[in-house]
């Protein structure tokens, strides 16, 4: 066997032992991620992920020899990203997720670079005065005029859209501008859990929506509930707070002296008195 077969065997040998050893695995993109970048994500993950990359047609072999459920489900992304990487844990997907999402930093884009989300350019001041930078905005629908000497765009403008290809030329006049629409770091493409597949858009999760969302339904469900006297833990302390002021009020109106309202039937019977006197 050749010094290059056996390299091969022992890069598909170590996947195939990682992809056995760790539950979930992900394929994660490495474009124009710098080296020094890449080495602290890793320190970054050490005791909670294993990062490796390899090249696609040795990971397809490794994903056909574990044999594990679902695991060829994930060929479709690693075809997908322009430089796969695989990253092998025991956390669970979507906090691995929000860690590498976390961890990652902005940057500008480069002519050629597909736009990883719509690009837009806010409405707002710049630092330029009034000259060729007016043409270059106009080239790309981006309304613009001057105000206190400076350059302003005048509304939001989406100038490409996710999945696009950006041209040298936007990308210098995003550059100029200071909008760094790139992200980088480990770039979650896809997770294969318990036979799974969990994809980036899943993964995703807005957890301040979410918390929102709960906070209002627990809100609602609690009025809900003091509305219809439903009684619960929540509800309880509200219910017996209205069924008190509700009783204070009746006894008030009813004339029913309790510890509670007869010094206020004293005060309104003395008012009573003072007003029946005063008219006799």
């Amino acid at each position: 066997m050749t010094g290059g077969n056996e390299s091969k065997q022992k890069i598909v040998g170590q996947v195939t032992d990682l992809l056995k050893k760790y539950p979930v695995v992900g394929v994660v993109d490495v474009v124009s991620l710098p080296a020094r970048q890449f080495s602290n994500m890793r320190a970054t993950l050490r005791g909670k992920a294993v990062v490796y990359l390899a090249k696609k047609r040795l990971t397809k072999i490794a994903f056909k020899e574990a044999n594990l459920p679902g695991v060829e489900g994930l060929n479709t992304f690693l075809e997908k990203a322009i430089i796969p990487g695989l990253i092998f844990t025991t956390e669970n997907p979507f906090s691995l997720f929000k860690t590498l999402k976390k961890a990652q930093s902005k940057a500008p884009i480069k002519g050629g670079q597909i736009a990883p989300d719509d690009i837009i350019v806010p409405a707002g001041p710049t630092e330029f005065s009034p000259g060729p930078i007016i043409g270059e905005l106009g080239q790309f629908g981006i309304k613009s005029g001057v105000e206190n000497g400076k350059v302003a765009v005048k509304a939001d403008k989406v100038v490409a859209k996710a999945g696009d290809e950006v041209s040298p030329v936007l990308a210098k006049l995003l550059t100029r501008l200071g909008i760094e629409p790139m992200k980088i770091g480990l770039n979650v493409q896809a997770v294969l859990e318990k036979g799974d597949i969990l994809t980036k858009d899943v993964l995703d999760v807005d957890e301040e929506w979410y918390f929102a969302q709960l906070t209002k339904a627990a809100a609602d469900a609690l009025t809900l509930s003091v509305e219809l006297a439903i009684p619960n833990t929540a509800s309880m302390p509200l219910l017996l707070s209205k069924a008190a002021r509700e009783a204070y009020t009746l006894s008030l109106e009813r004339d029913i002296a309790t510890a509670d309202t007869v010094r206020a039937l004293l005060a309104k019977a003395h008012n009573q008195a003072a007003t029946l006197q005063e008219k006799v």
